[in-house]
């Protein structure tokens, strides 16, 4: 990627299908920051990835100048600081702003992510609901957090720009469009949270969002994967 200079040796380890990878990727992206990009095979992991990240030994792990950082949020925390003079702030420098964002990311992995994982893992159709129903629940606190985050504007979470509550709930959207394909409803409706609605839209636009989304169809086929593989799964411990 051509970007800003003065990075030093920036390297990233990731996987294609993951929403918490692609968050690193839009953060460098929109900071204009170059990278080496590393594909990691996640069934047969690589020495340097299993080095770097010898706790969770997964991706994604930005490695700069040969210091590993780790998990998501801290990684986008850390390009937003380490190269402050590149691109505009992810971050509000308001202390006050600041401490809301960070709220609605914690809410955000929290109650929509960690149950959309839960959906994968579901024994049954009912459990499966379930947990669906709370990711819904979620989306319509989460409108509210975006009326809150740009002040009533509802371009973005960072107001008229994006920022980091936009980046960490833009690593998924590709899954978002691939879970609508899947179930045959919206997760972000237009009847129920219009400013989500036309977010998605948005942020979808963005030249950093073309460059590092997966595409939908491919999403929506690994999606369908990750549904037999649990429901064969299941089946063979029943």
């Amino acid at each position: 990627m051509a970007g800003g200079g003065g990075a030093g040796e920036l390297k990233l380890l990731g996987h294609w299908a993951s929403a918490y990878v692609t968050r690193v990727k839009l953060a460098l992206h929109l900071k204009g920051v170059s990278y080496e990009y590393v594909e990691e095979d996640l069934r047969n992991k690589s020495d340097l990835l299993l080095a770097s990240n010898p706790v969770h030994k997964t991706v994604p792990v930005l490695i700069h100048n040969g210091n590993p950082i780790r998990e998501s949020q801290i990684i986008v925390q850390y390009i937003d600081e380490a190269f402050s003079g590149a691109g505009d702030s992810l971050l509000p420098a308001d202390p006050h702003e600041r401490a809301v964002a960070r709220f609605w990311t914690a809410y955000i992995e929290d109650k929509l992510v960690a149950p959309w994982e839960k959906v994968f893992r579901a024994k049954t159709e009912e459990e499966r609901a379930a947990w669906m129903k709370q990711m819904f629940v979620a989306v319509e606190a989460l409108e509210g957090g975006l009326k809150e985050c740009s002040k009533g504007k509802g371009c973005f979470f960072g107001g008229d720009s994006v920022g980091y509550v936009d980046v960490v709930l833009g690593g998924g959207v590709s899954f978002v469009h691939a879970n609508d394909v899947i179930t045959g409803g919206k997760l972000f409706d237009a009847a129920k949270t219009p400013l989500l609605a036309e977010w998605l839209g948005r942020f979808g636009e963005l030249d950093a969002a073309k460059a590092v989304l997966q595409d939908v169809d491919r999403a929506v086929e690994y999606t369908k994967v990750l549904y037999a593989r649990n429901a064969a799964t299941t089946a063979a411990n029943n």
